[in-house]
């Protein structure tokens, strides 16, 4: 079902006196995601009115909620910005020499967070959030959320190879093998692909175990938000629409059934 919420109508959401689970509310309030929530409670640094949180706990948000000493409040507004991140650029605090992270190229005012990486010789859409509820969502791969991507290897891409690449390939360091998937010829060495999980390195690895390298892996696409022609090293805010958009895609998924019709 379609959802028709405005910036405004997030915004009295958020004023709601409705009990919800303490890892919801951080979520909500853009501290974290529900697993490092978790987390963070089995590690004693949440308290609520001056006790430790428990799992599960039910909160208000009248009350005191503390994060390693920070009060955590609901934030007033739902951001989401889509970014174009360059190669060389890594999706991680954990900097080596000379690395530059996403949110030093984006450095924006606020506190936001990536749903979803892209590996540091890979280039493309990433989407940042400072709602660790959506960024969730987005990422859980049981949702068969679609990711596209361009991709160029160092072999001539034939029908044998979109065949394999789309029934799904077994990937032996991983034990796994990756979900069926829409492969699209482009060119003599070029592919288009929707994923919808997101293995460590899925494409890379994907395209060694059948015998070539990924020399670009580009994302254009992340469910309904697409890169089109922002510049590489920019970024954009979401749309009202787009952001009404990915929220009812977050929240209901796709049914797997869907995925390669």
């Amino acid at each position: 079902m379609a959802s028709d919420h405005t910036k405004e109508d997030f915004r009295k959401m958020a004023d709601t006196a409705e009990p919800v689970r303490i890892n919801k509310y951080l979520a909500q309030a853009g501290i974290c995601s529900r697993r490092e929530a978790d987390r963070l409670i089995a590690e004693g640094k949440v308290l609520v009115d001056g006790a430790a949180a428990l799992t599960g706990q039910m909160v208000l948000p009248s009350q005191d909620i503390r994060v390693a000493g920070e009060r955590a409040v609901r934030r007033q507004e739902r951001i989401l910005l889509v970014v174009n991140k360059p190669r060389g650029v890594v999706c991680t605090t954990e900097k080596k020499w000379g690395d530059i992270t996403l949110e030093e190229l984006v450095n924006y005012p606020r506190r936001v967070f990536y749903a979803g990486r892209l590996d540091k010789d890979s280039e493309g859409l990433i989407l940042m959030t400072n709602d660790g509820e959506l960024q969730n969502r987005i990422m859980r791969a049981a949702n068969y959320h679609e990711k596209e991507y361009l991709v160029k290897i160092d072999h001539l891409v034939d029908a044998s190879f979109l065949r394999r690449m789309g029934q799904g390939v077994y990937l032996r360091e991983l034990g796994v093998t990756t979900r069926p998937c829409r492969v699209e010829k482009t060119g003599r060495r070029t592919f288009r692909i929707v994923l919808t999980q997101g293995l460590n390195r899925q494409i890379r690895r994907m395209c060694s175990a059948l015998g070539c390298h990924a020399e670009e892996i580009k994302r254009v696409r992340i469910m309904n938000i697409h890169l089109g022609n922002l510049p590489s090293g920019q970024y954009r805010e979401a749309t009202d629409e787009e952001l009404r958009e990915i929220c009812a895609l977050a929240e209901a998924g796709n049914l797997p059934e869907q995925i390669c019709q």
